[in-house]
């Protein structure tokens, strides 16, 4: 072992354990982490933690099976140099690729007299399918009108400032962001310290704006999940049908993933082969929402409530029939219901890729901006949709904007962040995130 100030050989989280126990026998102080002999190593031929691959063409996290939780956070940038961005973002490629592998942050540092290089949050966790997801916010390239780091010629055209939506109660201080990290995890606490690991790294150059937690329902691999609402969510997703047949959505599973997901030679050279996102905090009325019946909620919606068909089919993946007529004429799907107005059909073919989970903050005391315009404390609760597309003109905006205006679904939702980030390509080892934009 070195000795003070030099870095310890074990690198992983579970043998940093191993490592900070004998630390502290030899010195005669506690790390973080048990104490010498008890059980940290896997035992012989037990299966390899479930890892994915952070290194490749792109990012992980968008064509990523859901895990079952998430950290998103939004940032400002307080750095005054493009230099200290370039160097932070060294930091946060090299502490994501050990930390998506199941270690620490960084080695750990022998000497106790110095602020430890991991905060210990995830020792002894496995890695739970982390992944680390970047963006880049329009204020990297111009913010209150000025060019502050001089990357305002390289801001994409698509990277546009968000639209006030019909409805929108957005708040100033959890929206927009130059910089987002999305941190998806199965274990809610190897979320958190991926996120805390690269706000630590982030000192003096940048500081969180906001953020918000989600969750996604441990269903079985061959089920939609449901929302809050009780419904099923995401059967129209891209990568969804392949749901029905047991695997794993792959990009295989997206019909031409290119012409959805992956920026081309119509964006600038360091976003080719990035993508979009979009993130929008959304709260449920949960409170009137229970208090509907049934009928009036699958109307409100499309689609039955316990099946996840559309109205008019029997079974959850049966396309939707925009077209079907009742006896009277009217259509067995309403003009304003939720499923009909995101539809494909109904804006000239424009698709995203849903990345949803849903949210819990307790409760707020809230007034409702539909009858019954009820006030007083209910759930702070709802969902964080995440969406990614190949420009958000022509996906989440143009889907959106009749939405905001007309879905039924308005009644009991509210948006209230929003954000809008670039997200560059994957990369090789070697490299950091972004690296093209800062060439």
């Amino acid at each position: 072992m070195s000795g003070a100030g030099g870095r310890c050989p074990f690198t992983s989280r579970r043998r940093f354990l191993g490592a900070a126990g004998g630390l502290a026998g030899a010195l005669g102080a506690g790390l973080l982490g048990p104490r010498p002999g008890s059980a940290t190593v896997p035992s012989p031929g037990a299966p390899a933690p479930a890892t994915e691959q952070f290194f490749g063409a792109h990012q992980g996290g968008i064509l990523t099976q859901v895990q079952a939780h998430t950290y998103f956070a939004a940032f400002d940038l307080v750095a005054e140099k493009p230099s200290a961005i370039a160097k932070m973002l060294q930091d946060w490629t090299a502490a994501a690729s050990r930390m998506t592998a199941g270690e620490t942050a960084a080695p750990p540092i022998a000497d106790l007299s110095l602020p430890a290089s991991d905060t210990g949050v995830a020792l002894g966790l496995p890695p739970a399918r982390l992944t680390l997801t970047f963006g880049f916010g329009a204020g990297l390239f111009v913010k209150e009108g000025k060019d502050r780091f001089g990357f305002a010629a390289r801001r994409p055209a698509a990277l546009v400032d968000m639209p006030r939506f019909n409805g929108d109660q957005l708040v100033d201080a959890r929206s927009g962001g130059d910089l987002s990290v999305q941190a998806c995890a199965d274990d809610p606490q190897v979320a958190f310290h991926a996120i805390r690991e690269l706000v630590r790294l982030a000192n003096g150059v940048a500081q969180i704006r906001w953020a918000q937690t989600g969750f996604s329902a441990d269903f079985a691999p061959e089920d939609t999940p449901r929302n809050l609402m009780g419904f099923k969510d995401g059967t129209e997703n891209p990568i969804s049908r392949q749901l029905a047949d047991g695997h794993k959505p792959s990009a295989s599973d997206i019909p031409n993933p290119q012409e959805l997901l992956w920026v081309g030679s119509e964006g600038p050279e360091w976003m080719r082969g990035g993508t979009y996102l979009v993130v929008r905090r959304i709260r449920i009325a949960l409170e009137h929402w229970d208090s509907t019946d049934v009928e009036f909620q699958e109307q409100v919606i499309g689609r039955h409530k316990l099946s996840g068909a559309p109205l008019g089919g029997k079974a959850e993946f049966d396309p939707l029939d925009l077209s079907a007529t009742d006896g009277d004429g009217n259509p067995i799907i309403p003009e304003d219901a939720h499923v009909r107005l995101a539809a494909a059909a109904s804006n000239d073919g424009a698709r995203i890729l849903r990345r949803a989970y849903s949210y819990n903050d307790g409760v707020n005391f809230t007034a409702e901006r539909w009858p019954p315009w009820r006030q007083g404390i209910e759930y702070d609760a709802g969902l964080l949709f995440v969406c990614y597309q190949r420009d958000p003109r022509t996906g989440f905006i143009k889907i959106f904007e009749r939405m905001s205006k007309l879905d039924a679904l308005n009644q009991f939702t509210t948006h209230t962040a929003s954000g809008l980030f670039a997200c560059p390509a994957g990369i090789e080892k070697g490299q950091f995130i972004g690296e093209r934009l800062f060439a």
